[in-house]
């Protein structure tokens, strides 16, 4: 299932540079606000080739259950878990406990392959996107320009993203759903400032099998805990990420070796309050507590995104 956003985007382009002059690209952008600070490559991989007739979007999952299954389980804090979400062996695969964040514990994962790393969805330039609505009042202008037919899949995708950007947050989080990659780069270094460092989950060798884990030697804490954001990838024809930012995560840099010999610089995220959250999220159903009891941690796919002020 594919959005073919070629001939869109390129009017789009042609209008913005016809009235705006020439665009920054968004690497050069990057560089101008984060001076001393690399791009990842879960990000680099989001950038759209040179050439725009080489760039199509398409689906992160084609096979999604459109009425249960969310690109990330553990966002949204206010939902109860479904049952689909409680037998996706992935899902459940993501919680644990901070307290088994040591050497020698072993854990069944998986690192799938990421289809965005190839031809899946991209960053638009911020001119491009912010041309494009994003908003559940404008959803027949949105349909109108990335050529969705009203009740099908694709728009049942992009209304349930649209909703849940629009979720009110929980108390203390900042958040924001951003549509290109100067909007999160302006939104990290507002809350963060520029001294930031972006880390992702980085993968030897990507396998959609599942294999044990051990912990390896220096696990290592990054960051304060007013002083980190998190951006999940979203489902959508284009690259959105939901981004939020709250005092009450750590963050941990987790070596991980599989039995197969691959090697995983893992990044784990750990709520240290989880009191507002609803009692029925998928983390207490699968690790058997109660919110705000424990600190409640997960793995970040390597698709997601941790800033970090240095």
């Amino acid at each position: 299932m594919a959005f073919h956003l070629f001939h869109i985007i390129t009017f789009l382009m042609l209008v913005v540079v016809g009235t705006n002059g020439a665009m920054l690209p968004p690497q050069l952008y990057w560089k101008s606000m984060l001076p001393n600070t690399p791009m990842p490559k879960a990000i680099t991989n989001l950038l759209l080739p040179g050439q725009w007739n080489e760039g199509k979007s398409t689906w992160v999952d084609a096979n999604m259950d459109v009425g249960n299954n969310r690109a990330c389980p553990f966002c949204f804090y206010r939902y109860a878990a479904t049952d689909t979400q409680l037998h996706d062996k992935s899902n459940v695969a993501l919680f644990f406990l901070e307290n088994d964040l040591h050497y020698g514990k072993k854990l069944n994962l998986q690192f799938p392959k990421i289809t965005s790393n190839n031809n899946g969805p991209k960053f638009l330039t911020k001119e491009v996107a912010d041309s494009i609505p994003f908003s559940s009042n404008k959803m027949e202008n949105i349909l109108d320009k990335l050529s969705i037919k009203k009740g099908s899949k694709e728009y049942e995708i992009v209304k349930k993203t649209i909703n849940e950007c629009e979720e009110k947050g929980i108390k203390g989080e900042e958040k924001l759903c951003v549509t290109s990659l100067e909007s999160m780069v302006d939104f990290a270094t507002s809350r963060l400032g520029n001294n930031v460092e972006a880390i992702t989950t980085e993968v030897e060798k990507e396998s959609n099998e599942w294999q044990q884990y051990v912990i390896a030697k220096g696990v290592k804490k990054s960051g304060d805990k007013n002083k980190t954001m998190v951006c999940h990838k979203e489902n959508y024809p284009y690259a959105v990420f939901y981004c939020h930012k709250t005092d009450t995560i750590n963050v941990y840099s987790v070596p991980l070796e599989g039995v197969d010999g691959n090697r995983v610089k893992a990044v784990a995220v750990c709520h240290t309050d989880t009191s507002e959250w609803n009692p029925k999220h998928i983390s207490f159903q699968v690790l058997k507590v109660e919110p705000g009891t424990v600190p409640v941690c997960h793995f970040l796919p390597h698709d997601h995104v941790v800033w970090v002020a240095k």
